[in-house]
């Protein structure tokens, strides 16, 4: 259903407010991470790697919408601040493989807390009820637009069929 026309495109503020959300959501997370040495961008990886098991630096730079540039860049000073270890793929010399270190991992246990606290600061005016229709909302678009990322953690969260028998 189209909601918008090349008439009223210029009142349409959402792309500015989703994208506005993000960068104040990253800033947010900045001031959370400072007392630890560590980015929003950063935090990113960490999480992703400690959380979803993600080990290769193309899964992450497809998890992060980066391009391996940047993904390498990232990759670099987070094994410079002895959060990460790059490590050669024993079957395959070519292929790079992630792990936290006794550091990443330090650090990774704190990560829920501080993602927490950062939420709760740029969420927490909102009442159970908004934030849960804000997420289902955000979750629809996101799936009609075919994000694959956001359908795979849908159908994680889906109870399977032989749950219900």
């Amino acid at each position: 259903m189209p909601h918008y026309t090349p008439e009223n495109f210029q009142s349409c503020t959402l792309g500015l407010l989703l994208g506005r959300a993000a960068l104040v959501k990253d800033r947010i997370l900045d001031s959370h991470l400072q007392a630890f040495g560590v980015t929003a961008a950063q935090f990113k990886v960490l999480i992703i790697v400690a959380q979803y098991g993600v080990d290769t630096p193309a899964e992450l730079c497809r998890y992060l919408a980066l391009d391996s540039g940047s993904m390498t860049r990232m990759l670099d000073r987070l094994e410079q601040k002895d959060l990460l270890l790059r490590r050669r793929c024993p079957d395959d010399r070519r292929q790079v493989r992630l792990a936290l270190s006794e550091e990443g991992h330090t650090l990774a246990d704190q990560l829920p807390q501080i993602g927490a606290a950062a939420m709760n600061e740029l969420l927490g005016i909102l009442a159970p009820d908004e934030l849960a229709s804000l997420e289902g909302l955000l979750t629809k678009v996101l799936l009609a637009a075919g994000d694959t990322l956001t359908a795979l953690r849908t159908a994680a969260a889906q109870p399977s069929i032989s749950e219900h028998a």
